[in-house]
């Protein structure tokens, strides 16, 4: 199939979960192409399969801001006359289905059919789609798409309790490239962090308050009171600096290192012992998956999807929103040295169930199906 990829080209989840999804499409024969305002972070170009096309959007005297949803739908077009392409597969529901259901429309009428499929990632439905400025478009972007798709059971449901929608959602899960992300050899990296054997707790996120990252500093302060351990926080945000002010007035600021946005997040994952998810919401918890890939049991709560994804008492554990003390206890158990390698091989064989492999075949039948509907339909 010919397919274009619509998402946002950043450090994301959803983008992140695109750009892998596009690349293996390619491996698998299929030619895709990414329409988007830049080059997505994590996509190479080593596929013949693989093409980019950059939207260009323009600033008027006439707009305070650059139409660029309508930049966008004009791309789409473009792309599918002059790419020929089956099917058009967009991520996140604002602005790029609205504008894909746009561009489908504008096709039609030059006797042109093309399929859209969305897929829905998690803030665009549970925080930005709930805003009444977008939710009428959000809820007839997706009840106008031809094949709906959501990262997990509880963004579904939650799109099913918020939203007027009528259209079926199909849950495909979030997947992990296992041949990126698996433990290396990197005993160095280890040896200069905690050169006395300490124990290495990680976290990433993008440092916005709905992922907790002061819980994090709060369990690994508890932690650190009854073992010896250092903490790496990967990611920035607008939290950044009271974090930093938190582990100064905690008094561990010396065993806390601030690492930044990285790409190759697999090398710090591949020399963790713990990875902590104290979120009030996810929809999937991506980056959890990619802990556990790297053989690194999560401790988590149990918002949204993660409960789907870490297996209470199996991958990690799961507590309620907030609970720090609960987390630490159980943080404590796993670090213990009697536990800690059957945690490590159980988060490892939970992460293989969601390998590329496997998912990949999910997101084929289903524009499989959805193509053969949506030409029933035009025949009609």
């Amino acid at each position: 199939m010919k397919i274009g990829i619509v998402c946002y080209p950043t450090f994301g989840g959803s983008g992140v979960v695109a750009t892998e999804l596009g690349k293996g499409l390619a491996k698998n024969g299929h030619e895709v192409h990414f329409i988007t305002y830049s080059q997505p972070t994590r996509l190479d170009f080593f596929n013949e399969n693989l093409f980019y096309h950059e939207v260009d959007f323009r600033s008027y005297p006439l707009f305070k801001y650059p139409p660029y949803e309508l930049a966008l739908s004009s791309k789409m077009v473009d792309v599918v006359k002059n790419e020929k392409l089956d099917l058009l597969h967009v991520h996140y529901a604002i602005p790029h289905a609205s504008a894909a259901i746009l561009a489908r429309q504008i096709l039609q009428t030059e006797g042109i059919h093309v399929p859209v499929v969305t897929t829905l990632h998690g803030t665009d439905i549970t925080l930005v789609g709930k805003d009444p400025s977008y939710e009428p478009v959000v809820t007839y972007s997706i009840n106008q798409s031809d094949g709906v798709t959501a990262v997990s059971e509880d963004l579904k449901n939650d799109t099913y309790k918020h939203f007027n929608v009528q259209k079926e959602i199909e849950v495909i899960p979030n997947f992990i490239d296992l041949s990126k992300f698996q433990k290396q050899r990197k005993d160095h990296f280890k040896l200069a962090i905690c050169p006395n054997g300490e124990k290495l707790i990680v976290h990433t996120s993008n440092f916005r308050q709905v992922k907790r990252v002061d819980d994090v500093v709060r369990i690994f302060h508890k932690v650190n009171q009854s073992i010896p351990s250092r903490l790496l926080l990967v990611g920035d945000g607008p939290e950044r600096n009271n974090i930093e002010n938190l582990c100064r007035d905690l008094d561990i600021y010396e065993e806390v290192r601030f690492l930044g946005k990285l790409e190759a997040v697999e090398e710090v994952l591949s020399v963790a012992d713990l990875f902590i998810m104290p979120s009030e919401k996810e929809s999937f918890g991506l980056a959890a998956l990619e802990a556990m890939a790297c053989e690194v049991p999560v401790i988590s709560s149990n918002a949204g999807g993660i409960p789907e994804l870490n297996i209470n008492g199996i991958s990690g554990f799961t507590s309620k929103v907030g609970d720090i003390e609960e987390m630490t206890k159980n943080a404590l158990h796993v670090l213990d040295d009697n536990n800690l390698l059957t945690f490590k091989e159980s988060a490892l064989n939970r992460a293989k169930e969601f390998e590329m492999g496997k998912i990949l075949p999910l997101y084929e039948a289903f524009y499989q199906k959805v193509s053969e509907l949506h030409l029933t339909a035009a025949k009609s």
